[in-house]
């Protein structure tokens, strides 16, 4: 508990406080938006495209998300750039740019690996078989609205870094202690994916966030783990099948 910044000034307490109330509810304004605004949006398309509603609704569901996504980020954003110590809930130096850097690159493959841990014992103990619905879902809604992408692989990640290792992660860390800060913030960041037949790998995936973010001090280290993963799974998810063709003609010609 030494790392932990101890502020003395109840006004910047609050000032804190009130930020990271704010963040949150502009993301769960975010999330819960589509249920009123959905249907207006989705009419706008089709007068705009001039498809009928079965060709629009890929278009409807990528522009709203990067969209909402893009607004969120933008508007937490611009309440975090006015509490210019939101982000100093450690005592002591941060760790250095280049450092910070190279523990995001290497928080990747700790993801990587967590996950590839994680889908093993889903499968050795509760037989869950691998595959994601929630990603193929998204990807799904990327090859009809490849804007999606930004949301999916930048907005998305950096947002989820704001609300669940800074907020959450944040606010807890500094009276409890990284374990339990760690699991809490990692169990909710599970849940908002909607896959709950993978409960363990986000859950894995939301621990390893926060100790890089805890490891470096800088929010930025978890973003770029986070950003290098989604990007990563898209890729592969988006080049899947022409990747396979590639393989099969290269065994063909063996």
């Amino acid at each position: 508990m030494e790392r932990i910044l101890t502020v003395n000034n109840s006004q910047k307490i609050n000032k804190h406080k009130k930020t990271a109330l704010y963040v949150l509810l502009i993301y769960i304004l975010m999330q819960i938006s589509g249920i009123l605004l959905a249907k207006p949006f989705h009419k706008l398309v089709m007068s705009t495209t001039g498809l009928p509603s079965e060709q629009a609704a890929p278009l409807t569901q990528g522009w709203y998300i990067a969209l909402s996504f893009a607004i969120a980020l933008i508007l937490s954003l611009i309440l975090t750039s006015r509490d210019k110590a939101f982000w100093d809930i450690y005592q002591g130096k941060k760790e250095t740019i280049p450092l910070s850097i190279m523990w995001g690159i290497i928080g990747f493959f700790l993801v990587f690996f967590g996950q590839m841990i994680g889908a093993a014992i889903e499968m050795a103990i509760f037989g869950i078989q691998g595959g994601s619905q929630n990603t193929a879902d998204i990807v799904s809604i990327a090859q009809g609205a490849p804007i999606a992408i930004l949301a999916i692989v930048v907005f998305g990640p950096i947002l989820e870094e704001f609300v669940f290792r800074r907020v959450i992660f944040g606010s807890l860390v500094q009276t409890t202690n990284f374990w339990i800060a760690g699991i809490v913030s990692a169990i909710f960041f599970a849940l908002i994916h909607f896959d709950f037949s993978h409960i363990l790998l986000y859950t894995i995936c939301g621990l390893i966030f926060a100790f890089l973010y805890h490891k470096t001090k800088r929010i930025w280290t978890s973003i770029i783990a986070h950003v290098m993963l989604n990007g990563f799974v898209t890729l592969v998810q988006l080049y899947a099948e022409p990747l396979q063709k590639f393989l099969e003609q290269l065994e063909k010609m063996q």
